[in-house]
């Protein structure tokens, strides 16, 4: 069962992954999140040196065009382990859906369409569909 936690005057049930399915069910829908995550971290730590000021190096954007590849059919093997070991707890399904489902957003906003922008100004910039900056970088980078 869940664990209750007081949050203010709020309580929260949490919901607990105890057997080895649901504990794996995460990692299956977690892996790929933190996979695209540090992808992106790595990419806009690099790109420090280059937005801006000239085309993204070669090698580097070689990298990324296989990332984009590589991030679906791990998003698609999450998925598969998700579903394999789905908890059997309707709070630990959520969870564990909604960790993967993080993963698919911050796919499609590195290597599809830009979905973040601030808050204000979301809902009238998000339907522009944007090309994301790593996308437009691994496009300078190919030879015209």
């Amino acid at each position: 069962m869940g664990e209750l936690v007081a949050a203010g005057v709020f309580a929260v049930v949490l919901p607990r992954l105890t057997s080895a399915e649901n504990t794996a069910a995460m990692w299956c829908a977690l892996v790929p999140l933190l996979a695209i995550l540090v992808q992106a971290g790595l990419y806009w730590l690099a790109a420090r040196s280059w937005v801006h000021s000239r085309p993204m190096p070669a090698r580097i954007a070689a990298v990324y065009r296989g990332f984009r590849v590589f991030n679906v059919a791990l998003l698609a093997a999450g998925l598969v382990g998700v579903l394999v070991w789905m908890p059997s707890t309707m709070g630990a399904a959520i969870l564990v859906l909604a960790v993967w489902a993080f993963g698919v957003v911050e796919y499609v906003n590195y290597f599809v369409v830009r979905l973040s922008y601030p808050v204000g100004s979301w809902l009238s910039r998000v339907g522009q569909r944007r090309t994301p900056r790593l996308v437009q970088d691994i496009q300078s980078s190919e030879p015209r």
